[in-house]
């Protein structure tokens, strides 16, 4: 039985790598698509209505995050997944159906609900399956996934440009809810044996209700810290995924249609590079110092502070590229261990919930400032917007080294 194998731990991960990829995918390729739509839809000729389509998703996906975490750590994830995967699949599906603005702005919210079900229980179920030294690498294979989808999504302009934007919806959809379908076969639940619901089984635990999970999460300082470690970069990080493509479009002085998949390409590429070398690092250096995922983490926060300088104030395609290479390195190595270090200060059986809580603060930052890149867009500042967040960035990167002090590297 496949589930039984002793690799199948990283067949969970290829498994939902695949998920991740859908996930990115279906919600960043709207990013590149609003040349291609506004002339059927004219609301998208502004760009601060682009912005509040974008920014609905982030407010939807970010309001039900800590439920959807609370969820996926009393449920079955499987099936949590399962049914995420399918409902977002045929809302991107739906939306090649769309012939209004009001309409897409219901399709954005609907997706919104659908994907903020998948991050808490892919993360903690990947935990579950790596409690040993190979939990940064793990899950940073898993977040190239996200990178890799939004990479793919920023060819939906290109697409659209040669059949139509209808057409690429209803493809992108199509292969995410037969894929759903491919994970009732494949995909199998993992529970540590304290997170247990209590069967009459020795040795296993009931789990804590919804209130108390909360309540002794918010009660826990570092778990505050973690929150604005992970709130802030968010900034930056979801700015590039909806305004990136803007933004080298204003100055590179090059279409859409170009440049949607120079932007995501050159993000998504070293954000692969970042995850693997940051999981790798991360997995060797906590081996000699319980505070070496922390440490990780924050190099990668330092290079993202002069690649959104350069990003903002670069003027040709060798600067800004190359910021966008060094945002992307730095995010990954970020990225790969939040999870990680996550499971230094909460225990397993509130891990899904509290990633849910660092995801609505980080989906809440995002939509802040997706909205407030859409008015400086109409300005003519959209470079400078870039620029300032490296301030932010560089607050949250002191507060993490000076307060996150671990104890272990898997707290039960």
């Amino acid at each position: 039985m496949l589930k039984n194998r002793k690799s199948y731990p990283w067949i969970v991960v290829g498994l939902l790598w695949v998920v991740a990829l859908l996930n990115y995918m279906d919600r960043q390729m709207l990013s590149t698509m609003r040349e291609a739509m506004q002339a059927d839809i004219v609301e998208l000729e502004f760009a601060v209505n682009f912005g509040r389509l974008m920014a609905i998703f982030l407010w939807i996906y970010g309001l039900l995050s800590p439920m959807a975490g609370a969820i996926a750590d009393r449920v079955s994830r499987k099936w949590l997944i399962i049914v995420s995967l399918f409902v977002w699949s045929l809302v991107t599906f739906m939306m090649g159906y769309a012939d209004n603005f009001n309409q897409l702005m219901v399709l954005r919210a609907f997706m919104g609900v659908s994907e903020a079900l998948y991050i808490p229980a892919g993360l903690s179920l990947i935990a579950d399956y790596h409690t040993g030294k190979s939990k940064s690498l793990a899950v940073g294979i898993h977040m190239t996934g996200l990178y890799m989808g939004q990479a793919v999504g920023g060819f939906g302009a290109t697409v659209a440009a040669v059949y139509s934007w209808q057409s690429t919806f209803h493809w992108f959809g199509m292969v995410g809810m037969i894929y759903a379908v491919l994970l009732v076969l494949l995909l199998h639940e993992k529970r540590p044996e304290a997170v247990q619901v209590k069967t009459g089984v020795t040795g296993t635990k009931s789990r804590d209700s919804i209130l108390k999970s909360f309540r002794m999460l918010l009660t826990n300082v570092a778990f505050w810290v973690i929150l604005f470690y992970f709130a802030a970069p968010s900034l930056p990080g979801w700015a590039t995924k909806s305004w990136l493509p803007t933004l080298f479009a204003q100055t590179l002085h090059i279409p859409m249609s170009q440049v949607g998949p120079i932007s995501t390409m050159t993000i998504a590429f070293s954000s692969f590079v970042g995850v693997i070398f940051g999981g790798i690092l991360s997995d060797r250096w906590v081996k000699r110092n319980i505070k070496g995922r922390v440490y990780t983490g924050a190099i990668g926060l330092g290079l993202t502070i002069p690649a959104l300088i350069l990003l903002g104030l670069g003027s040709n395609m060798v600067s800004v590229v190359g910021a966008g290479l060094c945002f992307g390195i730095g995010y990954g190595m970020f990225d790969a261990n939040n999870m990680p270090i996550l499971c230094q200060f909460v225990p397993a059986k509130q891990r899904a919930t509290a990633y849910g809580l660092m995801n609505m603060t980080g989906v809440f930052a995002g939509a802040f400032i997706t909205k407030v890149l859409g008015q400086w867009t109409d300005q003519g500042s959209l470079g400078s917007g870039f620029a300032y967040l490296a301030i932010i960035v560089f607050i949250a990167l002191c507060l993490q080294l000076v307060v996150l002090r671990p104890k272990t590297d898997n707290m039960e």
